[in-house]
């Protein structure tokens, strides 16, 4: 049995989530710094090696129309550098918008920590990619 993890890669921060074990159901994990690249490199692998991880879900953000601009190849550039997993593409145009109205629901203030949503959007990622499957 493994876990699936999903990142929500931003220019600063990347939230992570992770599955159960019967995947079924994703749990925020945590907010880790990008910078510098290689100690957020490191911090995903040994988040991912704790925790039975084979597969890694990546969100891609994606223009409207289905184009891949920059920002989808830079999250695409940095996944490239995760090595001893499998590495899964998931859309996610509009989960930002998404993750704020859910945190918005749950009554959490996230204007002064955006990690909450960068790790709510995480979720969102891996409940997509989930449901799929």
């Amino acid at each position: 049995m493994y876990k699936v993890m999903a990142l929500d890669i931003g220019t600063k921060r990347i939230g992570v989530a992770l599955s159960d074990y019967l995947l079924m159901f994703a749990s925020g994990h945590s907010c880790i710094s990008r910078t510098p690249e290689v100690d957020a490199l490191k911090e995903i692998v040994k988040i991912a090696n704790e925790n039975n991880v084979k597969k890694i879900v990546v969100g891609v953000p994606l223009n409207m129309d289905g184009t891949q601009g920059s920002q989808a190849q830079d999250c695409k550039d940095f996944a490239s550098k995760i090595s001893g997993f499998e590495i899964i593409y998931e859309d996610e145009r509009l989960t930002s918008d998404a993750a704020e109205e859910n945190l918005r629901q749950k009554k959490i203030d996230f204007r002064k920590n955006k990690g909450l949503v960068d790790i709510e959007s995480a979720c969102i990622i891996l409940e997509q990619y989930l449901s799929r499957k």
